[in-house]
């Protein structure tokens, strides 16, 4: 008999599960259950984006393709990086196709990243920053984030937080779970931290296209950062493309071409039928798509913070992704009792804080990425949760 804890590896073995996942699938072994845990569109993908997809399987294009991607791609990928954000990228060097934008992050940090190395992850962030950073040996260092602060990123915590081993820094704006984003102002003021470093910056971009009153500003447009920048996109939020997985990175060409060479033996190549698709989601003609639903999440967004600030939960006003990150500190309850009561005793599933690091707590993640109907009935049963809660106070 085989004793598999003796064989497994410790470092896998150490790993929490998502906290995500975790009540994802509590709400769906329940009845009655609205979910606002998963970030996912609940658009359909775009028809002229199907319609590609399907072509490319009727015409047989079913083959592996270039270890980076399709050239007509990369070639898209740098146009539309260069029409939409003014970045400017040679789609043959700097741009590798990825399995959705976790696999080019898990790429990035596995090409710059030595044991012990340190990376610095603003948080509540992302789940998959620490666990891919203890898989390639780094050294998680989290650098926690505050509402007063509008969740964003400062110089001074930034500075702080530097150490003679640290290697990378994860920008994760516009963020999940907060929904806070950074102005051009306020990247310049990150830049000038680094400029006399050699720490390289991993720019979580996958939300670029859903910011709400201003325009995504790209960290590698800052002045003197494309060099160490390497910037992580994809096609799952703006596109309602989750299911196609494709993403994708950008960044100088020794950086990406390492990128490439671990993905060339970890994968072979991403999805074929998916990357016909998103040759035509960059299009110009899919633009009006993207506006389509950023229109309708940013009122949905509207709705979520009025209402939650209005049962009692101090939200803070997210301005990108589609997500709400509400205070529920005046219930006294911790982000774990919280949702799991919520859960059990008004059927409705929101992410606890915590599973974005432990600066999450007091909080929880409520995702907009679903319907209107969905939502109001969601906030009906929330808040007849929150006014039950004070009146047993």
């Amino acid at each position: 008999m085989i004793d598999y804890n003796s064989v497994l590896s410790s470092k896998v073995v150490a790993m929490k599960p998502s906290g995500i996942r975790k009540f994802f699938d509590l709400a769906a072994q329940m009845r009655g259950v609205i979910s606002l845990g998963v970030g996912e569109p609940d658009f359909k993908t775009p028809y002229a984006i199907r319609r590609a997809g399907i072509e490319s399987l009727e015409k047989g294009k079913t083959w592996y393709t270039a270890n980076a991607g399709l050239m007509p791609l990369r070639e898209a990928i740098a146009a539309y990086l260069k029409r939409r954000f003014a970045l400017e990228y040679d789609g043959a060097r700097e741009v590798l196709v990825t399995v959705g934008g976790s696999e080019a992050i898990d790429l990035c940090v596995r090409a710059l990243v030595s044991p012990g190395d340190e990376v610095l992850i603003p948080e509540p962030s992302f789940v998959c920053y620490d666990p891919i950073t203890t898989l390639a040996g780094g050294v998680p260092v989290a650098i926690p984030t505050t509402a007063q602060d509008k969740f964003k990123l400062t110089p001074e915590a930034l500075k702080a937080a530097i150490t003679p081993k640290t290697k990378l820094l994860v920008l994760p704006f516009p963020n999940n779970p907060t929904g806070a984003i950074m102005a051009k102002e306020e990247l310049e003021a990150i830049a000038d931290v680094l400029r006399d470093t050699n720490i390289m910056v991993l720019s979580d971009e996958i939300y670029a296209e859903l910011t709400f009153g201003s325009k995504h500003v790209p960290f590698a447009s800052i002045d003197g950062m494309w060099e160490r920048t390497i910037t992580v996109n994809g096609f799952s939020k703006a596109y309602a493309m989750t299911g196609w997985r494709l993403g994708y990175a950008a960044g100088p060409q020794p950086i990406i071409a390492q990128m490439t060479k671990i993905h060339q033996f970890a994968i072979m190549s991403a999805p074929t039928v998916s990357q016909y698709a998103a040759v035509e989601a960059l299009s110009p003609a899919c633009d009006a798509e993207i506006e389509r639903m950023a229109v309708e999440y940013n009122m949905r967004r509207s709705l979520m913070v009025d209402t939650l600030n209005r049962m009692g939960l101090t939200c803070f006003d997210p301005r990108g992704a589609f997500y709400v990150f509400p205070s529920i500190k005046s219930t006294g309850l911790s982000s774990e009792e919280f949702c799991e009561r919520l859960l059990m005793e008004k059927r409705v599933a929101v992410v606890p804080g915590t599973a974005f690091g432990a600066s999450g707590e007091g909080h929880v993640r409520i995702s907009y990425s679903y319907s209107v109907d969905h939502l109001i009935e969601a906030l009906k049963r929330m808040e007849d949760f929150v006014q039950q809660f004070k009146k047993t106070e």
